[in-house]
């Protein structure tokens, strides 16, 4: 009589216990807000479900356990990052988990940066894997690279990446190496006839140099045309942003007529011409401008103090501009 009642509770227990799994299944996860959860590489079942109660996502590890069994799904569980959203299940956790759609992470270079830059925020990445340090050389990295020659300033498309956690900060360079290579390629095949460049590097060069001398889209191809007249004609380019680059360090934020001066390969008022290399990463919008200049015949303009610029076709008519914008500052 009382083994026939022990196990008449036995099945009692074990029934609701049944009954509670099968309707917990679908049941929303713990967790009311995304959490990030991370599988470790080799890390068992039985670990990640006991991880996951303590990052408070499920209430019972075992029935997690259980479910994957179930499902068949215990050891198709995938290492990496994921987002788990509030409002998932059980079944969609698990399904999650062997999806292997893992967290991507977003990293952007921005457009203007120099290569000193992109490496600061390439550093300052907690999801990448470091393999730059801030003492690489950078012809040293370039051959890392893969790229046995060459300076790296402007070489890397500034875009947004993105990638998975452990990642190399090596491998989202080569990446935006790869789209810089690619990028000018084609627009190169698509420049304006008589061009005053020798080569695609040329062309890179005179993009970097309009990325930094105007940031509205509207007016790339005039600045374009105002500097490719310019070498055309045998007028020295005359542009701050390259004699600033040139200064590097010496550079405390406010450009002096001495700076003008300052005898560096890069100094655009004392030497014609390019200059040796980029000075930033130009922006897609840049390399079209440079490769298809605007017509006209100005060859002189001025900060208007907007964000914009006055173009004047002869010299007079840029020094009453530098007058009324810079020297008065009236708009």
């Amino acid at each position: 009589m009382r083994r026939t009642l022990l196990l008449a509770v036995m099945a009692l227990v074990a029934g609701a216990a049944v009954k509670d799994f099968i309707e917990s299944t679908e049941r929303p996860l713990a967790n009311t807000e995304p959490v990030v959860f991370e599988i470790a590489r080799g890390q068992g079942l039985k670990d990640v479900a006991l991880a996951l109660k303590e990052a408070g996502v499920i209430d019972e590890p075992w029935w997690l356990m259980l479910q994957a069994w179930r499902e068949g799904l215990a050891r198709r569980l995938q290492s990496g990052e994921y987002e788990i959203p509030p409002g998932l299940d059980r079944r969609g956790l698990l399904a999650l988990f062997a999806s292997g759609k893992v967290l991507q992470h977003a990293m952007t270079l921005v457009e203007g940066w120099t290569f000193r830059q992109m490496l600061a925020a390439l550093r300052a990445q907690p999801a990448l894997e470091h393999l730059v340090t801030a003492e690489s050389d950078g012809v040293v990295l370039m051959r890392v690279l893969g790229i046995p020659e060459g300076d790296p300033e402007g070489r890397f498309f500034p875009d947004t990446y993105f990638f998975t956690k452990g990642t190399s900060d090596v491998e989202i360079l080569k990446r935006a190496h790869r789209r810089m290579a690619t990028v000018l390629a084609a627009e190169w095949a698509r420049r304006a006839p008589d061009l005053p460049y020798r080569t695609p590097d040329d062309a890179l060069i005179m993009a970097s140099i309009i990325e930094k001398e105007t940031a509205l889209p509207a007016e790339k191809a005039e600045v374009a045309g105002v500097l490719v007249r310019r070498l055309r004609t045998g007028m020295p380019l005359q542009v701050d942003p390259t004699v600033i680059y040139g200064l590097g360090d010496r550079f405390d934020g406010n450009l002096r007529r001495e700076h003008l001066k300052a005898d560096t390969p890069y100094n655009t008022y004392l030497h014609r011409g390019l200059p040796p290399a980029p000075i930033a990463a130009p922006g897609l919008a840049s390399l079209r401008a440079a490769l298809n200049p605007a017509p006209g015949d100005s060859l002189y303009y001025v900060a208007r103090g907007d964000g914009g610029h006055r173009f004047s076709r002869t010299w007079d008519e840029h020094r009453q501009a530098v007058e009324l914008y810079q020297k008065v500052g009236q708009p």
